[in-house]
């Protein structure tokens, strides 16, 4: 292989030296032709065929010499400007097909920003530096999927074993098929939402917008959450304005409500208040959700939207982390918008600001 390599560049030398000795000659003959004739003319000297010959001779060495010349200048030339950048790329995205996504190629502090190696080398390092965090991505999902689906099969498991025993009681046989259920539940949630948002981000489902009462989609997806409103005893406060119309995707924005009510009843303690209210502000219908629950700070604020992320970790056995992440999906799907706002200890608000023209 580095033998037809070298033949292939010893080729390509000769090649460009032939073409440099041509395009010389052909130059150099015209402008000389031009000179001697316009001399000879002009001075009335007669050529002979010895002074002809001499002057030609001279002429085709020249040639010859700056014909080598150019050749070597040309060869530095694209060395430098051609053949190293081209190389470093080419290192570079060797180790990128080979999983190193930390390869960068450097830049000189004061490159011109319009050479195309360049404009090449920035594209590559920004991709290197998208791959990267697709590929933490990648591994964050497989690693949390793995744990979120090891925690409930292990309590099937587990409670499964022990129902097997003959000693039970009739209420701890109860208890245990609660426990397994409740399991299950879990785990068919984590499923049917890791496919909805595989689905989502991949743009496998488009928001079909149409013009819809907001107002009474709030209050239908809330009455969907009354006998668990009653168990925790939960107090709810409302203030929603009536015939609010907007314009997305009502389905999509069921999920979203969904939920927010879920994860604001959730995060409540007992005889806790949550509040619900919207109204619309000039062009946008603002639908505001508050529980008064443990609240979150602004570090965990900053990741709330992030993919299994949970903040209270002390709640991890009632989610999977994915919730908020569907909803932060969706709203950026139907062009809205979504704000929380929290402090620990004191409970927390989010805010959807949904289109209505």
């Amino acid at each position: 292989m580095k033998k037809e390599t070298r033949t292939l560049r010893f080729l390509r030398l000769i090649r460009q030296f032939f073409i440099f000795f041509f395009l010389v000659a052909f130059v150099i003959t015209c402008c000389t032709m031009l000179f001697v004739t316009t001399l000879s003319d002009a001075l009335d000297i007669e050529l002979t065929h010895e002074t002809v010959g001499t002057a030609a001779k001279l002429t085709f060495f020249n040639v010859a010499l700056l014909s080598i010349i150019f050749t070597i200048i040309d060869r530095i030339r694209r060395r430098l400007t051609v053949d190293r950048p081209a190389e470093r790329i080419t290192k570079a995205a060797e180790q990128l097909m080979q999983g190193d996504f930390s390869v960068r190629i450097d830049l000189p502090k004061n490159y011109d920003t319009g050479e195309k190696f360049h404009e090449i080398a920035e594209c590559f390092n920004r991709m290197a530096e998208e791959l990267s965090h697709v590929e933490t991505l990648r591994t964050d999902f497989i690693a949390n999927v793995s744990h979120e689906l090891k925690t409930p099969l292990a309590i099937i498991q587990n409670y499964a074993a022990m129902l097997k025993s003959p000693a039970l009681s009739e209420e701890e046989r109860l208890e245990y098929t609660r426990l397994i259920t409740d399991a299950c539940r879990r785990l068919s949630s984590l499923v049917s939402n890791i496919l909805k948002l595989n689905k989502l981000e991949n743009q496998q489902i488009a928001p079909a917008f149409t013009r819809y009462d907001v107002s009474e989609q709030v209050c239908e997806c809330l009455l969907n959450f009354e006998d668990i409103l009653e168990q925790k005893s939960i107090n709810v406060q409302t203030d929603i304005e009536d015939s609010v119309d907007v314009r997305s995707d009502r389905e999509m924005m069921d999920l979203v409500f969904n939920n927010l009510f879920s994860n604001a009843i959730k995060f409540t303690e007992p005889n806790g208040t949550v509040s619900v209210t919207l109204s619309s502000v000039d062009a946008w219908a603002v639908v505001s959700v508050s529980d008064t629950g443990c609240g979150i700070s602004k570090e965990v604020g900053a990741r709330i939207f992030d993919k299994f992320y949970q903040a209270d970790t002390s709640h991890a056995t009632q989610g999977n982390g994915l919730g908020l992440a569907l909803v932060k999906r969706v709203i950026d799907m139907t062009g809205n918008e979504i704000s929380v706002e929290s402090e620990p200890g004191q409970g927390s608000t989010f805010t959807v600001r949904i289109r209505r023209f």
